[in-house]
């Protein structure tokens, strides 16, 4: 199969298919799969119309006999979003894999966005004819005689029309018999007068194929609908509208059947997004709280609580008309923006009311207000919209995972300024109409007395910080050198964070998959399932036990291979997916727990989990571990052995489990070599031999289809003709099989060949037409990062010792966590450049400009230690937070030396006017980052279904921000008063020698 088809295929792809990123293949016993991946900038049409025409031309190049390949379109979520389990206490499995295959999955096809593959499970029906062995002997025929009969007798062709008189009439013939008992009654050969009919040398019955695929539902046989998710399409809606028709659907179906939806992640999502709400409202009201604080009014905070929806409903609106749907990355960027939007608004309002402490008229104070920040706050904004510039270069699944994030932001944070340039002033106009200064007045009740006590408080603190900055101002060079060294220092952890591409999803599901000796049968398979089951339930507490799902065996369709990321490579596969209640514990215990025990327990098989969880799914990209180690090379047994060894040396490495070689080389086969010139002279060819055996042993259908059309139910089934499995159970039985060619006298195999037993591979895989071990790999306990560089210092020594011809990759979620990492990492640099080239553009020089960004290396500062303290890694979303608390810390210093530039324009030196531009923007600057950071609160905590995801990104957000505002109030003035004074002193020097 990999060689004269698999290769086949993969060379005529390279011919004319365009730019193919590489290509992988999964070549099994007569089924092939290969999967060309495309770069990014691939139009994905052009290139299926040219997979498609190659392919169809390349079937001449094919063994004859070979089906035109299936081409399907997928991408990285097109995982299983929901899974349907029918099962019956009076239906057999034959009926249910029937009914499930040809009535029930045909009609939620309709859906759309939904992906249904081939039902999992039950007995593919059939019209089975039973070849009895020794009847053939007995009368001289061989299979083949009983497959040319059934091609004779059972034929699909019309008849035509015949004009008699007036009329034309239809002329219909008896080619296909009405019941399958008139198949037992074809004649197979008449001799000497008598003839032999079907019945007397084999059985025709409504049967089914041998079974290579058991399903069951908490022990009860049944079949199995997987729902995959395609393209754009929301999983919400799909499971959604895959529940409204199921009423429908069951209208037709049989009363017994039972149907039960499992594993449905929409419910995942649905938590997930809902805990974004959730935490996105707590944070709104949390800051409309802490702004009623700060401001003492309730007008300001109303203005404000209107300005945040309508910006958010902006950013909806427009990302709806990009075609984005509602999602975790979405809301969780909708969510990150709250804290952000009381930015604008707040700004506005604190200096409308400090022109109305002025004794100004409030249309003036507002006129005056919205003028005096109409730049420093545009600035702001594009400040933070544009450090989310850098992820539009990204590459990858990150690519499509951050975009949408970006985009909710940026589109939230310009609706806001809009709106903070328009309706917030004529909000202002109307509601503080004959209210102008009832800041200044005395207020008397509760509220009144806690809002003027913390007023106090609040003056107090900015005197201290007078106080503070007046003391810090004498020792400036100093500060300046404590604070750059405690920065440096605190760089330091970065090398003890960690990284990992995603935070762990506790999803309440698990996903074991179990591995028996190559070529062990299904029914020993299923039986050793059983056992395991049992151990299963014992650790696990039966009431946290919602669903336990066994997949037993091959798949019957390559449809289904395609889709499938298990790993399957034969009927010794298993895959056992647990469902937890909701009030379960820690998933990842349970799995610790199993993955010491059953190891132990059943020493004959192999046992690893996989990702349950849509997310990690999707990230691992069709891959059914997070590292795969691949030995691409042509000499496939010595990359075995060198794999072997790799994978015994991963298993030391601490963090690593689940380490194994995915490709099996021991598969019990038995190999006949026929004696050519024995078989020419008794009549018989290789040709002859071969088509007996695979009409005996795998059915005749492969080579001479033939269908019988059941009337009842209107669908055509196969005719397989073949000895039963039950009959070949012996190598005498397997010998005895009767060989001829229609003239010449019948054969047994025993005469014409010999057999001896050897080991073949259980399945082949390529990379770029290359033969390929994997060696597969997941990590516990450990970041992903750390146990990448563990294994690279393993794999290290190999890769100077690897056959000729050979070399070794590290692909999987590490290649795509790094590539992501390089990407914002860089991303990083480029807003901090992004930003400061910005603000150059704003200020016309290049020292103001400096002087604001110089409290990012607090920032920075601040992020390390909030995700060391927290015991967080490293991960995308922690660096996303990162570049959110960038473009924040940005803004706020904007605003500060705006302020001091000013008051230098004023007439103030240096120093006075850092410390007044500290002292009088020190409110909007602590009520900015304090919104922001109250807003990522709840986001940090990580509560609820999916909060893990997020919590890297609020942390990295409150740590930014909280060392960034210390920044921005005391390090920056410094920095400012350093640089101006100096200036200031070059300026007089020169004026002193000019006169």
């Amino acid at each position: 199969m990999a060689n004269r088809v698999t290769t086949v295929t993969e060379r005529a792809l390279t011919t004319l298919v365009n730019d193919i990123d590489h290509i992988d293949s999964q070549s099994l016993n007569g089924v092939s799969v290969v999967k060309v991946f495309f770069r990014p900038n691939a139009n994905i049409q052009t290139a299926l119309a040219q997979v498609i025409a190659i392919s169809q031309t390349g079937i001449r190049f094919l063994p004859p006999g070979s089906t035109p390949p299936l081409i399907i379109q997928y991408s990285a979520s097109t995982v299983p979003i929901l899974q349907i389990g029918l099962s019956s206490h009076v239906l057999s499995e034959q009926q249910l894999n029937d009914l499930t295959l040809n009535f029930f999955r045909t009609q939620l096809i309709t859906v759309p966005g939904a992906a249904i593959p081939f039902p999992y499970g039950g007995k593919q029906r059939v019209v089975s004819v039973d070849i009895d062995t020794q009847a053939l002997q007995s009368k001289h025929l061989t299979p083949v005689d009983v497959v040319n009969a059934m091609s004779a007798q059972n034929l699909i062709l019309p008849s035509g029309t015949a004009k008699i008189g007036p009329l034309e009439y239809q002329v219909e013939l008896n080619a296909s018999p009405t019941t399958i008992a008139e198949l037992n009654d074809i004649p197979v050969r008449t001799v000497n007068g008598a003839t032999i009919y079907m019945r007397d040398v084999a059985h025709v019955r409504d049967g089914f194929t041998p079974q290579l695929n058991v399903v069951r539902q908490d022990g009860i046989r049944g079949t199995l609908v997987s729902i995959m998710k395609n393209g754009n399409a929301s999983t919400t809606n799909v499971v959604k509208d895959i529940r409204a028709m199921l009423p429908r659907v069951m209208q037709s179906m049989p009363p017994n059947l039972d149907v039960r939806l499992l594993f449905d992640q929409s419910l995942f999502v649905r938590a997930a997004i809902q805990g974004v709400l959730r935490e996105a409202v707590t944070a709104a009201c949390l800051t409309a709280a802490m702004i009623l604080l700060f401001l003492g009014n309730w007008r300001s905070t109303l203005i404000i609580a209107i300005s945040i929806p309508l910006s958010i409903l902006t950013s909806i609106l427009v990302m709806s008309a990009l075609g984005e749907t509602f999602n975790i990355m979405t809301l969780g960027g909708l969510a990150l923006a709250v804290g952000i939007l009381v930015d604008d608004a707040t700004v506005e309002l604190e200096n409308i009311e400090r022109n109305l402490g002025m004794g100004k008229e409030l249309k003036q104070a507002i006129l005056d207000g919205a003028q005096q920040i109409a730049v420093p706050a545009l600035v702001s904004t594009l400040s933070i919209c544009i450090v989310f510039v850098p992820m539009f270069f990204l590459t990858g699944v990150a690519r499509y995972l951050f975009i949408p994030l970006a985009e909710a932001v940026v589109f939230a944070m310009l609706a806001s300024y809009l709106l903070s340039r328009t309706l917030v002033p004529t909000l202002v106009m109307y509601l503080f109409r004959g209210h102008e200064h009832d800041s200044q007045k005395r207020k008397t009740n509760l509220f009144g007395r806690v809002q003027a006590g913390f007023e106090h408080r609040f003056e107090r603190l900015r005197e201290s910080y007078r106080n503070g900055m007046e003391a810090v101002m004498l020792h400036r060079a100093m500060f300046v050198v404590i604070f750059l060294g405690f920065c440096v220092l605190s760089g330091g952890l970065y090398f003890f964070l960690g990284r990992d591409f995603f935070p762990n999803v506790d999803a309440g599901q698990f996903r074991l998959h179990l591995r028996g000796r190559a070529g062990l049968r299904i029914e020993e398979t299923a039986r050793l399932v059983d056992e395991v089951e049992q151990e299963i339930r014992r650790q696990v507490p039966q009431k946290e036990i919602t669903t336990v799902l066994d997949n037993i065996g091959l798949p019957y369709s390559g449809i289904n291979l395609s889709y499938s990321n298990s790993g399957t490579i034969g009927t010794s596969d298993a895959e056992i997916l647990v469902s937890l209640s909701a009030d379960h514990h820690p998933t990842r215990d349970y799995i610790h727990q199993l993955r010491e025990t059953l190891p132990r327990k059943f020493p004959e098989a192999e046992f690893f989990f996989q990702p349950a969880d849509i997310v990690s799914q999707i990230l691992n990209f069709g891959l059914p571990s997070p590292v795969d180690i691949q030995l691409v090379g042509a000499d496939y047994q010595n990359n075995y052995v060198t794999a072997q060894r790799i994978a015994n040396r991963l298993r030391h490495v601490p963090g690593a489990v689940d380490v194994h070689v995915q490709q099996m080389m021991n598969l019990p086969t038995l190999h006949l070599d026929v004696d050519r010139v024995r078989a020419q002279q008794v009549g018989i060819s290789q040709r002859d031999v071969a088509q007996n055996l695979l009409v005996s042993l795998s059915s005749s259908f492969q080579t001479t289809p033939s269908f019988w059309l059941n009337p009842k139910n209107g669908v055509s089934y196969n005719v397989a003709i073949m000895s039963p499995q039950y009959r070949v159970d012996s190598l005498q039985a397997l010998m005895n099989t009767p060989v001829s060619n229609g003239t010449a006298s019948p054969q047994i195999l025993a005469n014409l060949a010999s057999v001896k037993p050897v080991m073949t591979p259980a399945v082949v895989s390529h990379y770029n037409v290359t033969p390929v071990v994997d060696v597969y790999a997941s990590v516990d306990g450990r970041d992903l990062g750390g146990v990448a560089k563990d294994i690279e210092s393993v794999v290290a020594p190999f890769r100077n010792n690897l056959p000729r011809g050979t070399h070794m990759d590290i692909r999987g979620q590490v290649e795509t966590m790094r590539s992501s990492f390089a990407g914002l990492e860089f991303g990083l640099l480029m807003s901090v450049v992004l930003v400061y080239l910005l603000i150059v553009v704003n200020f016309q020089s290049w020292l103001d400009p400096f002087i604001i960004i110089t409290a990012l290396p607090g920032a920075l500062a601040g992020i390390l230690w909030m995700l060391f303290v927290t015991h967080t890694t490293l991960s995308v979303p922690a660096l996303t937070g990162a570049v959110m608390s960038i473009g924040v810390a940005t803004a706020n210093s904007i605003l500060m030396i705006s302020f001091a530039r000013e008051k230098m324009d004023e007439g103030l030196d240096p120093i006075k006017a850092a410390i007044e531009a500290g002292f009088t923007r020190m409110r909007p600057v602590i009520m900015t980052a304090l919104a922001m950071i109250i807003g990522m609160v709840p986001l940090a905590l990580g509560l609820g279904e999916g909060g893990e995801q997020n919590a890297p990104l609020g942390r990295a957000v409150i740590g930014g921000l909280l060392f960034a505002t210390v920044a921005t109030l005391f390090f920056v003035p410094v920095v400012f008063s350093l640089f101006h004074g100096r200036r200031l002193q070059r300026a007089s020097a020169r004026a002193e020698r000019t006169s």
